[in-house]
């Protein structure tokens, strides 16, 4: 996580996944959330998953980097899972397609060049997998020019 001019990096402990982002939501809609994400949870059994390639949000103008999680039937039905908890709360749709990924960075003018090297070099990155057997609901409190606040809610344990 360097190399790129205009890159602003994640602190490691920020580093996560997101299954579906619910926004602001009131404390009854909250709960619902939770037995909806609790009952998703029950659905799963644990899986192995691993980051594989890396990309950037934005197109022409691009504004975050990403590195990607390789396909999963069992990560992509556990965040189908996580969308069917908001909707049975009262939440709108996500409208845009699950796409998972950890974001690595912001960027804010990037150097073009050095962008497109550092997606070139890590095209074939490739992690080891790992065992997921939970995911966790959490807050957050947005601070200008500093990284989020995240604060654990929940925890879920698949199966």
């Amino acid at each position: 996580m360097r190399g790129v001019p205009g890159a602003a990096w994640r602190p490691r402990e920020n580093l996560h996944l997101t299954l579906r982002f619910f926004g602001d939501t009131p404390e009854p809609v909250a709960d619902d959330v939770d037995a909806g994400l609790a009952e998703a949870a029950l659905r799963a059994i644990p899986f192995d998953v691993r980051l594989k390639g890396v990309g950037v949000f934005g197109g022409a103008d691009p504004h975050a980097l990403w590195v990607g999680v390789a396909e999963s039937a069992a990560l992509a039905s556990l965040a189908a899972g996580c969308e069917r908890a908001a909707r049975r709360a009262g939440l709108k749709p996500e409208p845009r397609k699950f796409t998972p990924h950890v974001t690595i960075a912001y960027l804010r003018n990037p150097d073009r060049d050095r962008l497109i090297k550092f997606e070139q070099r890590c095209a074939l990155f490739e992690s080891a997998p790992w065992r997921v057997d939970s995911f966790t609901l959490f807050s957050s409190r947005l601070r200008r020019d500093a990284p989020s606040i995240y604060y654990r809610e929940a925890d879920y344990r698949l199966g």
